[in-house]
């Protein structure tokens, strides 16, 4: 797994590139991949929330990395989850650890990938938008 500590800037945030961090970071797509093998739907009988993480998955852009091991594991998290959701008493925090280390374990977050030194390229934003702050401020001035 990837380090612990602060959680690394992404490449385009950085400002010095000259020292070696270790490992080549690895770039993908965001997105769903193209290949996805075939998967078993959720179970009907997961909490929502639940469903909804496995399913988020199969659109997420690591997704491309899983192995049928990895895609057994996400339906085990799920489950788990599912189970803790479902439940009539609080999660414990053992219990949210164990579950959180497991999600971790799948590089669900950007900060696991990040510390993976995985990156998925971002889509770049639309055209920007003129602030419409200038105008107010000249508005003001001329008394409308």
């Amino acid at each position: 797994m990837g380090a612990h500590g602060p959680i690394p800037k992404r490449t385009e945030e950085r400002r010095r590139r000259n020292r070696d961090d270790g490992p080549e970071l690895v770039q993908a797509p965001s997105g769903p991949p193209s290949d996805l093998p075939d998967l078993p739907d959720p179970d009907p009988l997961w909490h929502p929330i639940a469903s909804d993480w496995y399913l988020s998955l199969r659109e997420s852009g690591q997704a491309q990395f899983y192995e049928p091991s990895d895609w057994a594991v996400a339906r085990y998290a799920a489950e788990l989850m599912s189970r803790g959701l479902s439940s009539d008493r609080p999660p414990n925090g053992q219990y949210v650890a164990a579950l959180n280390s497991v999600m971790t374990s799948l590089l669900t977050t950007e900060g696991d990938r990040r510390r993976a030194r995985m990156e998925l390229e971002r889509k770049s934003p639309g055209p920007q938008l003129a602030a419409v702050r200038p105008l107010d401020a000249y508005r003001d001035l001329a008394g409308g």
